[in-house]
């Protein structure tokens, strides 16, 4: 395979193909942030993403249990209607009894979420198959555990780091001041840790929850900047000097 040094040097088939894989991951990022968006909104009871739905995701609302920030948050359209909802809560309220899970709670979760919450699903969330261990969910919501930000942050620096690295790459082939170059080819490393780092220190200081969207942001915008100026430089950029 031919080692070019910038796109004036590559065919059309081979920028079409880089074409063609920045713009997919491209798309695959803006999904993932949607994800990201519902997963997280509505923890605080409002409608839409907010910083404070950041701080009870890491650090936890510690003003109520984690099944009623669940259902109140990301998990309260798996249910049938807010009747359903409150029955729930209800029942949290007066004690989550053994008694009153048969009675009420568990009709509801068999017919809306036992399909995820079941050690058949193979999914990492808490089982719902028995009273023992739903009622450990109503408990005071401390945000995600240490176990589960270290299972998703190994998955993120895993992937984003191989994402970040190809397109990276093709970064590298723009004609550009090398300064700016060197710098910029390596930002979205850079805000990729500080985000990681900011999901741990938000678990202790909730303030920090700002760093955390600042810091997912920044990855965002730098590497989406990269994904466009790869594609000008392929298409509509005028070749006029040689690389640096």
């Amino acid at each position: 395979m031919p080692k070019y040094r910038r796109f004036a040097d590559t065919s059309v088939s081979e920028r079409i193909l880089d074409s063609m894989f920045l713009i997919t991951i491209g798309i695959a990022y803006l999904f993932a942030i949607l994800n990201l968006y519902y997963t997280h909104q509505g923890r605080d009871g409002e409608e839409g993403l907010s910083v404070t739905d950041v701080m009870y995701a890491y650090y936890g609302s510690h003003n109520q249990t984690r099944l009623g920030a669940a259902i109140n948050g990301p998990m309260a359209s798996n249910l049938p209607n807010p009747a359903a909802k409150q029955t729930i809560l209800d029942w949290i309220k007066e004690g989550a009894t053994e008694e009153g899970f048969h009675a009420k709670v568990e009709p509801i979760m068999q017919d809306n979420c036992i399909a995820c919450h079941s050690a058949e699903s193979g999914l990492p969330v808490p089982s719902f198959e028995s009273y023992a261990s739903v009622v450990q969910l109503t408990k005071t919501d401390t945000g995600a555990t240490i176990p589960a930000l270290v299972r998703v942050s190994h998955i993120h620096l895993f992937g984003i780091a191989f994402i970040l690295f190809f397109v990276g790459r093709l970064f590298l082939l723009c004609e550009m001041n090398i300064k700016i170059k060197r710098l910029y080819v390596a930002l979205p490393f850079i805000f990729l840790l500080l985000d990681i780092a900011s999901w741990f220190i938000t678990k202790i200081i909730p303030e920090f929850a700002y760093v955390v969207i600042a810091a997912g942001g920044l990855v965002g915008t730098t590497f989406g900047l990269q994904i466009m100026i790869c594609l000008y430089q392929m298409w509509l950029y005028k070749s006029n000097v040689e690389e640096e």
